[in-house]
């Protein structure tokens, strides 16, 4: 969701101030377009991930806000709670992303004492999931009228005590009940080694911005080498599913797709270009790093990765920059690719966004389903 503008080009100020009404009108229109859920952007200038993923479920009847829980920003009994209403107000359309952190700058802003110390973030994710997980699972009791609640318990429902070391919680409870069962999913990012080891504990769906296919299942492998040395080591069995966060230009034909993604980076000032080179150089994100590696390994071929696979929106836009290009036959080959390596979960966007998931959608996604449907279909040797 475009929380911080729309426009038909980057580089320079969205061209569309953004309001409540207009990103309602993006909701419906992803809706409209076939799309099961979207993700609200945080941190920045971004407005509260939670009011507006309320909002826009409220003005939709499938549409799933994939909302951001920040460990660290929020208690964890208070994030249970609040996970568990937008469950139970959406009739189980909440999804919810987990934020270890974002630039040093915002964290810094949003008071967190963990800014600049990663790996303590990530201790304390794991924590903090552990926690909101347990208040979930432990909703389930035998009662789930709010009515039955005393001050500070719940009949039915097994208190959780908690003394970590990040979190103290004493007879912690969470009402209401969850509509999901056993609880919304986590998604969840970051392509370092603690990151992926803190995956394999907690994430439902482990995210990576698009890559290299290679790229991609290395980062998998990876993730499914730690999932299966916890259920080793301690005896946990969990699946993890894998999505990827890209951004798509799609248009009839191919040269009218390439023309279109270029013309997205057409009104770039050097000046502008300059200061995201530096700024993708410092950043500390190990996901940003390798954003940089791919862009730079594909600047001699006009930033093209490989077929239908650009890197040109990446000089300026940092994080999920990586873009498909071409006719929705073309792209959806690409996808399928990535499906086969793992992929189940596509997160995309494009210039400006309201035009953009609409045409994408009613073209992309029936494209990747007839081509499965058409592979299932064939007579296996």
């Amino acid at each position: 969701m475009p929380t911080r503008g729309d426009g038909p080009y980057i580089g320079v100020k969205p061209e569309r101030a953004v309001d409540t009404a207009y990103l309602i009108k993006v909701a419906q229109a992803v809706e409209n377009a076939g799309y099961s859920f979207a993700l609200i952007p945080t941190g920045g200038e971004c407005s509260d991930a939670w009011i507006i993923g309320a909002t826009l479920a409220a003005h939709t009847k499938t549409f799933k806000p994939l909302v951001a829980m920040r460990p660290g920003l929020i208690a964890p009994g208070l994030a249970a709670r609040m996970g568990a209403t937008l469950d139970e107000a959406t009739g189980g359309r909440a999804l919810i992303n987990i934020v270890t952190g974002s630039s040093p700058e915002d964290m810094k802003s949003m008071g967190d004492p963990l800014a600049f110390d990663k790996d303590a973030r990530y201790e304390r994710t794991l924590e903090y999931i552990k926690i909101v997980r347990q208040l979930w699972t432990n909703s389930h009791g035998t009662a789930s009228n709010r009515a039955l609640a005393e001050f500070g318990t719940v009949t039915g429902i097994e208190p959780v005590n908690v003394s970590g070391n990040y979190f103290t919680i004493e007879g912690g409870v969470s009402y209401p009940p969850t509509v999901q069962k056993p609880h919304p999913p986590f998604y969840f990012g970051g392509s370092s080694t603690a990151a992926k080891k803190t995956a394999a504990e907690i994430a439902d769906v482990y995210l990576m911005w698009a890559e290299p296919l290679d790229w991609i299942k290395e980062q998998i492998d990876e993730v499914e080498g730690y999932r299966k040395e916890l259920q080793r080591t301690q005896g946990i069995d969990r699946t993890i599913r894998y999505g990827l966060r890209a951004q798509v230009v799609i248009r009839d034909t191919e040269d009218e797709a390439w023309e279109a993604a270029r013309r997205i980076i057409s009104k770039i000032d050097p000046a502008v270009r300059e200061a995201s080179s530096v700024r993708h150089a410092e950043a500390l994100s190990t996901g940003q790093q390798r954003q940089n590696q791919v862009r730079e390994l594909a600047a001699a071929n006009d930033y093209v990765i490989g077929p239908n696979f650009w890197a040109g929106l990446s000089i300026v836009r940092g994080g999920g920059a990586m873009a498909f290009v071409g006719t929705p036959d073309q792209v959806a080959d690409r996808f399928i690719e990535y499906i086969d390596i793992g992929i189940s979960s596509f997160i995309l966007s494009g210039y400006p966004n309201l035009e953009e998931a609409t045409i994408s959608g009613n073209s992309l996604i029936p494209a990747v389903r007839r081509k499965l449907l058409e592979r299932q279909q064939i007579p296996q040797a």
